[in-house]
């Protein structure tokens, strides 16, 4: 079986890439480092030639709201272009739990349009919305900050570590496409201040954390379960504390 990983070098698409192999599949890292740009089609159908599945675990490098918009869609309509060319048999991308409750925030928008597209495309898919990454936790705090304190929601989530993404992405792969939406979420949930408290203190970080139910998340105002899974997700094994231990 060969797997095609768009975004393959990055945070995401490395660790799977390494699980991939290790699991005895090719995996095949894509992104523009390795000549592959899916924003202008370059090098996109050369590597899904005789591929059988494409995962897209790739990121816009702005968040700007236009500039998000832009890229999932023109991205990913280049990548549904070279799977059907290449007959690929599985689409799987990687997404966000709650993107269709938060139409306020830019980049949840653009996600739900990168999401219709591909439920449009006629190939069979696995979409994986996964939860907040523990990795992420000091890029959340730095976007909340203002006048040196970080202005937070007490919104509930369920953070997880990338491995465990990583990980799901590829049980996704390497399985069957459901045709649907599959959610995975971390073991514990923690108010979204106390989650980013509880990080920054674990570095040293003097910054406080103010609990602010009005504080807009990427452009959202959070409503308690805005980014909390249904019931039926898949729950990964790190707790919090085990991935600061190791860090």
């Amino acid at each position: 079986m060969k797997i095609v990983v768009i975004g393959g070098t990055g945070l995401i698409g490395s660790k799977l890439v390494t699980r991939l192999a290790a699991d005895g599949l090719t995996a095949i890292p894509a992104a523009p480092s390795t000549g592959v740009n899916a924003l202008t089609g370059a090098g996109v159908d050369t590597v899904l030639r005789g591929a059988d599945v494409v995962v897209d675990v790739s990121n816009s490098p702005s968040f700007a709201d236009d500039d998000v918009m832009d890229f999932f869609r023109t991205s990913t309509t280049n990548l549904l272009a070279g799977a059907r060319a290449a007959g690929v048999g599985h689409y799987v991308a990687l997404s966000v739990v709650g993107t269709e409750r938060l139409p306020e925030s830019g980049y949840f928008r653009a996600k739900v349009a990168q999401e219709e597209l591909i439920k449009g495309s006629g190939l069979p898919y696995s979409l994986v919305h996964a939860t907040q990454f523990f990795e992420f936790a000091g890029g959340i705090a730095d976007s909340a900050t203002v006048d040196g304190r970080v202005r937070l929601s007490a919104a509930n989530v369920r953070p997880m570590a990338a491995d465990d993404v990583a990980a799901a992405m590829a049980r996704s792969a390497a399985g069957a496409p459901v045709n649907g939406t599959v959610e995975v979420a971390g073991p514990e949930v923690f108010g979204l201040d106390q989650w980013i408290r509880t990080v920054l203190a674990a570095r040293s970080d003097s910054r406080e954390v103010v609990s602010d139910p009005r504080s807009p998340y990427f452009g959202a105002v959070l409503q308690a379960d805005s980014l909390l899974p249904g019931p039926g997700a898949r729950l990964a094994e790190t707790r919090l504390a085990e991935w600061l231990a190791a860090q």
